[in-house]
């Protein structure tokens, strides 16, 4: 999957400044596999996670615009040009994504209509779930500066944290293509190891309250989630989850 996503980079025909592989203390092959490109820049971290290896990823990088890719991902030739396109039309754009073609068990699947992609203001839009994948994100590095990075205490939606802070700021631009592949399937998903994403989502929508206490939006999705929370928490008999979710709707409806 590493040969591919890198060699799909390396086919970009708006060429890519520069490539950096974050090898997160992997047990396999993947620096040798990045030793057969001439020009890919390895950048090796002991098992500090995903966050972490974008973090340093973007640290290291030097280029005004930073794009990611996941290693089980693919970019189709054409989608840096098709981005490079839309942001030269729109020179006060910081943020653009693609649309995605999704690939399961090696056979292309329908994407569920709540997937459409959206265009411009969609920070509401993206609260109860974020359709921005990292694999089709390009960003002007100076936000970073501005928003921070991605949360390292988060495991999972990490990237739902980041989106959402860009997105409280700044509309995003949308190319109306398919651009890169999204691969599902496979074990080592992040998605498939975690249960209840929801859990994650919360800490990242409470955070967002700290600094914009009176959005209602924000604090009506977080009810939303804390009661589905809380609901699973009794099916389950999670007494002392129960117990903490009730807690944190108490303290919200108080907003």
């Amino acid at each position: 999957m590493l040969s591919r996503a890198i060699t799909s980079v390396l086919n970009q025909s708006y060429k890519a400044k520069e490539i950096i592989v974050v090898d997160d203390g992997s047990q396999d092959s993947t620096s040798e596999v990045v030793k057969t490109f001439d020009g890919v820049l390895l950048l090796r971290q002991t098992n500090l996670g995903v966050s972490a290896a974008r973090n340093n990823g973007i640290m290291m990088a030097d280029s005004e615009w930073i794009a990611f890719l996941d290693s089980d991902d693919e970019w189709h030739m054409d989608k840096l040009k098709e981005q490079v396109a839309l942001l030269k039309k729109n020179p006060e754009a910081v943020f653009s994504y693609t649309d995605e073609i999704w690939i399961k068990d090696g056979q292309k699947i329908n994407i569920p209509k709540k997937f459409t992609k959206l265009d411009g203001e969609i920070f509401k839009d993206s609260l109860d779930f974020c359709n921005i994948a990292p694999s089709s994100a390009l960003i002007k590095s100076s936000i970073f500066k501005e928003i921070g990075t991605f949360d390292e205490e988060l495991d999972v939606c990490e990237d739902y944290d980041l989106w959402l802070r860009i997105l409280k700021k700044y509309p995003i631009s949308l190319v109306k293509k398919p651009l890169i592949n999204k691969y599902a399937g496979h074990e080592d998903q992040l998605s498939v190891k975690h249960w209840g994403m929801d859990r994650f989502r919360v800490r990242a929508l409470e955070k967002l309250h700290t600094v914009y206490s009176s959005d209602k939006d924000i604090i009506e999705t977080v009810l939303k989630k804390y009661e589905l929370l809380l609901k699973g928490a009794l099916n389950n008999e999670k007494y002392d989850d129960a117990e903490f979710y009730e807690g944190r709707l108490r303290y919200f409806k108080t907003f």
